[in-house]
């Protein structure tokens, strides 16, 4: 079952794919789903993978799983790799079952809103972010997390952009944000050159 950790974060991706795609033809009940329960059967599959864990854990007590390799410049070859260990398990269990309780309140809090599938489709790209910043088995993965997380703040933030305090206010976040993008970068930046990986397992 620890083969599944890979659906933990796909599960929310492509409910934000199904709704930023065909969200404007699909009524709010249909959206909801979507966006509910992409994000419920992410927790669902969350839990049989942290009781497979749980029951027989792997080696080192540590599930790596890589999916592929994106690519390869000089010495440098990222894969697209998951780590699932003790503590990600639990981020990763509080992120999903967290994030379902909050798109089940927002059925009720934003059906009289525009934008009921924005909303949706942003809020499952947020939990996407979040789980691939907890999973990811290198930083380079976990600083596109890390981006995706701050992307979905400034389209939350700003979602009621019709008020140009909201707009102010999502605006003064991508900046702020894009602060500490600049510092991580270089941090990571420096981290390669010193020691020639980004792999957390072995950094």
């Amino acid at each position: 079952m620890l083969a599944l950790t890979w659906l933990i974060p796909a599960l929310p991706f492509a409910g934000f794919v199904i709704l930023a795609l065909a969200g404007g033809r699909l009524s709010r009940r249909a959206a909801a789903l979507v966006g509910v329960g992409s994000v419920g059967l992410s927790a669902l599959v969350a839990l049989v993978v942290g009781g497979t864990f749980l029951a027989s854990p792997p080696p080192g007590a540590a599930y790596e799983q890589t999916l592929w390799t994106w690519m390869a410049t000089g010495d440098l070859a990222p894969g697209i790799g998951l780590r699932l260990d003790a503590l990600s398990l639990i981020m990763v269990l509080v992120v999903t079952f967290v994030g379902f309780l909050i798109h089940v309140y927002s059925i009720e809090f934003m059906s009289g809103e525009e934008g009921y599938a924005r909303f949706f489709a942003a809020m499952n790209l947020f939990v996407g972010s979040m789980l691939v910043l907890v999973l990811a088995a290198d930083l380079l993965l976990l600083y596109l997390g890390w981006e995706g997380v701050g992307l979905c703040s400034y389209l939350l933030i700003g979602f009621w952009y019709r008020d140009p305090a909201n707009g102010r206010a999502a605006r003064k976040a991508f900046v702020v944000t894009r602060v500490g993008d600049t510092a991580l970068a270089i941090g990571l930046f420096l981290l390669f050159t010193q020691l020639g990986t980004l792999e957390i397992q072995e950094l």
